[in-house]
């Protein structure tokens, strides 16, 4: 074999694994479908701390779909969220969807809590019962501030 018919070889081999590399990361990120099939879905947050286009979208700790899109209502100030969830997964009409945290250390994910509605959410549909994320500074500046009301429910000087 010609030091030149090598140089290629290598190179070839060098191109595939980067290949597989990146089909593996965009598999993983969640930029693939398995099945190929999956409807958009809409909320609006009073904030989207914590998560960006990408993040997961999970039922029951199982990732069920991805956030495709975050923008700025102008009108409403509120953060509108455009995601995609399986097709498999028909969610009921009053279903929750709320920001989450998988602890101190780790990300912000989105959860959706699924209704009790006979009647399913159609493609592009909105879901209303919403919950931001909540903000880990206030809550611990809360707690060290601490709060100056006694059992009464009246401020103490």
């Amino acid at each position: 074999m010609s030091h030149q018919t090598a140089e290629v070889l290598a190179g070839a081999g060098v191109l595939a694994v980067a290949a597989a590399f990146a089909f593996y990361a965009a598999q993983g990120a969640g930029l693939t479908s398995r099945d190929g099939g999956s409807y958009p879905l809409h909320a609006s947050f009073r904030s989207v701390e914590g998560i960006s286009v990408g993040s997961d979208v999970r039922m029951a700790g199982v990732k069920v779909g991805t956030i495709t899109g975050l923008t700025l209502n102008p009108q409403t100030f509120m953060a509108d969220a455009a995601f995609a969830i399986d097709k498999r997964i028909l969610l009921p009409e009053d279903s929750a969807i709320l920001i989450s945290s998988e602890g101190l250390l780790g990300g912000n994910f989105v959860e959706i809590m699924p209704g009790g509605a006979v009647e399913t959410l159609q493609p592009g549909a909105e879901i209303e019962d919403t919950q931001g994320a909540v903000s880990l500074i206030t809550l611990l500046m809360k707690f060290v501030g601490g709060d100056k009301a006694d059992s009464s429910g009246t401020a103490t000087p």
